[in-house]
């Protein structure tokens, strides 16, 4: 009996080393480039934040924290800074209270009417930033776009407005095209968790006189505070890495009204070579992505 035993272990532990070694391996190519192309540039782009680097023909000079240090003496990167910020507060709570908005209301439809509302609102995200953008930038035109011509028709403007020439408008306008691009998202996963809400627990507390408000705060959102965790976690960080939409519209004027922290890198980086510079930002992006990240987690769990 005890042989048996053993021997059933030494069979054990060699199939469970082979599922493991089988497992291993089938994961490699996802590994490797993991490996190459995560962890490697994350590890560089630390590295090189402590260099003046160039990846010019001359060696990278050390220069310990002065690429941090100018960082918070350069006011283009303040304004960088605080113009991110405010597309991140804005963009982030109105993205999520409308999409689940649109979502509540959609969820109540028949199954047809439900699929192609979903559709509708997630287009814009299967579509293309670079198409969607262009769409937005001949809306926008100041000779022949088409808020300008509805403005002059109804009487509402008495002259073209140039807005995304204007440092008065042009953020706002950044703001409200990267909201139509991130309520796709948002809308089809509320759209799921409302599918799995217990049903019988809305139903019960309906029976004992609750509202319909009542019954969504007391019992619905409780039960979908993992989506919306989620919701807001990647949607700031994706507002925090606006950077086509500045790129193909305004490149960060007028008058850097509307530069933001990662095309500020991207400037530094790919048009000036200040590749040390631009690392050294791209570490405090990643330090205040994960600092809110961790704070909505925490607060998540919380809540929970």
């Amino acid at each position: 009996m005890a042989q048996s035993k053993v021997h059933y272990s030494k069979k054990t532990r060699k199939l469970v080393m082979k599922e493991t070694v089988s497992a291993y391996l089938f994961m490699l190519p996802f590994l490797i480039f993991f490996l190459g192309f995560v962890v490697y540039p994350m590890f560089m782009c630390v590295y090189t934040s402590f260099f003046d680097a160039t990846m010019g023909d001359r060696a990278d000079i050390f220069v310990g924290f002065a690429n941090y240090k100018e960082l918070f003496q350069d006011q283009v990167f303040i304004k960088a800074f605080w113009n991110t910020l405010v597309i991140v507060v804005v963009s982030v709570p109105v993205t999520c209270i409308f999409s689940l908005w649109v979502a509540n209301c959609i969820s109540k439809m028949n199954v047809a009417a439900t699929s192609t509302f979903r559709c509708i609102f997630y287009l814009p995200v299967v579509t293309g930033s670079v198409a969607v953008t262009m769409v937005w930038k001949w809306m926008f035109n100041n000779y022949y776009g088409i808020f300008n011509y509805v403005g002059q028709t109804t009487g509402m403007i008495d002259r073209p407005i140039n807005w995304l020439g204007d440092p008065r408008y042009a953020l706002g306008c950044i703001i409200l095209i990267l909201l139509t691009t991130s309520v796709g998202q948002p809308i089809v996963l509320y759209v799921s968790a409302l599918d799995n809400v217990d049903k019988s627990l809305v139903e019960a507390a309906e029976v004992d006189g609750a509202t319909s408000l009542q019954a969504f705060w007391r019992i619905k959102w409780p039960q979908m505070m993992p989506t919306t965790l989620y919701i807001l976690v990647i949607t700031t960080i994706n507002s925090f890495q606006c950077f086509a939409l500045i790129q193909l519209l305004t490149s960060g004027g007028p008058d850097n009204s509307t530069m933001t922290i990662m095309y500020y890198i991207y400037h530094n980086a790919f048009k000036l070579y200040r590749y040390g510079y631009g690392n050294a930002m791209g570490v405090i992006l990643a330090l205040i992505i994960a600092a809110l990240s961790a704070v909505q987690m925490k607060l998540g769990q919380e809540k929970n």
